[in-house]
């Protein structure tokens, strides 16, 4: 049985978000950095769909997400209307810009 944990600082944890497709914390940080460009979009769109929102950005920047967000939509189901409410609230503030 693998247990799932919200310690995101512990390398060897299995962050929570994980729970279909468990990786330590230190796999995820290199599977981020070294994937293939379709692999990387859909460990970020995990990330950003099973992730609590205050916790992506542990993974990811708010600069990195708006540039790659053409790519990341499809695959964030149900979080995607979440997202885009996000981003473009940052928009209207100021916050983001793209």
């Amino acid at each position: 049985m693998t247990l799932l944990s919200t310690d995101l600082r512990d390398e060897n944890a299995i962050p929570y978000f994980l729970w279909d497709d468990p990786m330590t914390v230190r796999e995820l940080r290199e599977r981020l950095r070294t994937a293939s460009e379709p692999e990387r979009m859909r460990l970020i769109g995990t990330i950003l769909r099973e992730a609590r929102d205050t916790d992506v950005w542990e993974w990811v920047s708010l600069e990195e997400v708006v540039r790659l967000w053409p790519h990341l939509q499809r695959h964030l189901g149900r979080r995607r209307a979440f997202w885009e409410f996000l981003l473009s609230r940052w928009r209207r503030q100021g916050l983001v810009n793209g």
